[in-house]
């Protein structure tokens, strides 16, 4: 009898702790405030797992207990974790976060977007977010040009620098926000927290390579001026990227002119080929046809292909290229190389009315 008494115990004392287990557990991965239906925005970047994606919940206060929202990750079945921008708010369980993300449910994704296109200058990125939000072209340019809100850009991230402020400047952001889609969650943005969003995100893709940046031979504002030019002028392969990347150091270690017409294209806000004989004449400083060295900063928005390329550019003797009108690129060591390929590949008028 004494031992059925004993086994009665130790089963009531399991009962008890796993009972008690349970119950933290589940208090764990509930509702962080039940009564608050405030919106909280958070991003789900691609390629996220579970207990990463519970890191960003985390931080965004939408986690009760990280170790239970941990153990929930692992056991939860979330196999299929869409990335998106989504709105959730604290009275909601960890559970029921966990499953729209899983399921990518649209009742919490946001339903404004718009698109920053890799290679768009900062002219074409005010058109696109014009479009979505309630201000002008006009207007998204004035605050993205201010100097005071630029300043307090410089002092948030760290891959923003006075440089950007240099005189001959013409949009101290050009280049600096992330070519991507960006899902709008606010019911009255502000320009100055959608443009946030994009610098965020700029933020996460350099810091991931940030000491290879500052291994190389730039400064970071360098670094993005050339990652820019490179965009421009073709890197539809990560080969391209890197072999255009080495083509640029090469002009620059000889202490050449880049030679690069698309940095006559920024200057008069316009993708040509066919450019003008006054437009190639510019004395701006932009014109690298005529500059030694880097333009005073990027042309465009610089996708993750082109980082790449310039820190891994290919290492040849190559100091020219030329893009043919079917989109191959040539590349040459000498001058007379560089003609003959040229002459080889032609660009008819046809072509240039359809570029």
């Amino acid at each position: 009898m004494s031992k059925l008494k004993g086994l009665f115990i130790v089963i009531l004392i399991v009962v008890v702790v796993f009972s008690g287990g349970l119950f933290a557990y589940l208090n764990g991965i509930g509702a962080v405030d039940p009564g608050n239906k405030e919106d909280v925005t958070v991003v789900i970047p691609e390629g996220s797992g579970a207990s990463a994606i519970v890191g960003v919940l985390d931080e965004a206060g939408l986690v009760k207990n990280s170790t239970f929202a941990k153990v929930n990750a692992r056991i939860g079945g979330y196999h299929s974790l869409q990335a998106n921008t989504y709105v959730f708010n604290k009275s909601m369980t960890l559970p029921e976060i966990m499953d729209a993300i899983n399921t990518g449910d649209f009742n919490y994704i946001s339903k404004s977007s718009f698109r920053i296109a890799e290679g768009a200058r900062l002219t074409q990125c005010a058109d696109a977010l014009a479009e979505v939000v309630p201000y002008s072209k006009e207007e998204i340019l004035a605050v993205w040009d201010d100097e005071a809100f630029v300043k307090q850009m410089i002092d948030k991230y760290w891959f923003l620098t006075d440089d950007v402020l240099d005189q001959d400047i013409i949009h101290p952001l050009e280049g600096y926000l992330f070519p991507d889609t960006y899902f709008i969650m606010e019911t009255n943005p502000s320009i100055e927290s959608v443009t946030e969003m994009a610098l965020d995100r700029m933020d996460a893709v350099l810091s991931d390579k940030k000491a290879e940046i500052q291994n190389s031979k730039y400064s970071i504002h360098e670094f993005l001026t050339l990652a820019s030019i490179v965009t421009k002028e073709g890197c539809a392969t990560e080969e391209d990227a890197a072999h255009i990347a080495g083509v640029f150091k090469n002009r620059l270690d000889e202490d050449m002119s880049l030679g690069s017409d698309v940095t006559v294209c920024y200057i008069f806000d316009e993708d040509r080929v066919d450019l003008k004989v006054s437009q190639l004449d510019s004395d701006s400083p932009y014109n690298a046809r005529k500059v030694s060295g880097l333009i005073p900063g990027p042309i465009c928005t610089v996708p993750e292909i082109a980082i790449d390329g310039v820190l891994n550019y290919k290492n040849t003797d190559d100091l020219f290229f030329y893009a043919g009108p079917d989109g191959t690129i040539y590349y040459a060591k000498t001058n007379e190389e560089h003609d003959k390929n040229v002459q080889e590949h032609p660009w008819t008028e046809e072509d240039l009315a359809n570029q």
